[in-house]
């Protein structure tokens, strides 16, 4: 079976199916809002090709169009939101495990670096005042800790939305901790507000 691939920009997702000597005419493509529907036949052994999908964001699905080129079969859908795309299946971990980013806003910062501990310290601080100032001028985007998380997270290298994921998850989301050099050393644990202590859930 043919495997996909799709990249995207603010607006559009586009996927490619890389399968060689097909017309058109030879390609059936079904959208609604929320799945795609892929059928055709594979030239080089006769076999059957079927994707089904339901999508991990919204689109526009009048807008669906495909096209056949010699070698792949691309399908461009239409954004409902300037969301990134981290993978097509709304059933995926990656989808269900991180919050929204929004694409539409171009990046200003680069990611941050830590070559010393005066270095980490300047960069929280600047961290810290971006948030603020998105929080006044964009509330309904920094109201709450998952826009944060998401503007963070947006903003980071692949080591610091590693230490971020792996933080969040073994700390039971009561600790964010964006320096991998630490989190890489072992297990994040549980940090409860002060004058609360964890205690484990027994359903």
């Amino acid at each position: 079976m043919s495997k996909h691939s799709f990249y995207q920009t603010d607006s559009a997702v586009t996927i490619q199916i890389p399968v060689k000597g097909l017309k058109k005419d030879q390609v059936q493509v079904q959208t609604t809002d929320s799945t795609l529907h892929v059928d055709t036949k594979i030239p080089s052994n006769g076999s059957d090709y079927a994707l089904d999908l339901e999508l991990a964001y919204p689109i526009d699905s009048s807008r669906t169009n495909f096209t056949v080129t010699g070698t792949n079969i691309e399908i461009k859908l239409y954004k409902r939101q300037a969301i990134q795309w981290l993978c097509l299946d709304a059933q995926s971990t990656v989808t269900k495990a991180l919050p929204p980013v929004i694409m539409s806003r171009p990046l200003i910062e680069k990611a941050p670096s830590y070559p010393s501990s005066s270095q980490r310290a300047k960069n929280w601080d600047k961290i810290e005042a971006e948030i603020k100032k998105d929080e006044k001028e964009n509330k309904d985007e920094m109201g709450d800790a998952n826009a944060i998380f998401a503007r963070l997270y947006r903003d980071s290298d692949e080591k610091t939305r590693r230490a971020m994921n792996k933080s969040m998850y073994e700390s039971g989301g009561t600790c964010l901790n964006m320096n991998w050099e630490e989190v890489s050393k072992g297990r994040v644990t549980c940090e409860p507000p002060e004058g609360m202590e964890w205690k484990k859930y027994d359903s």
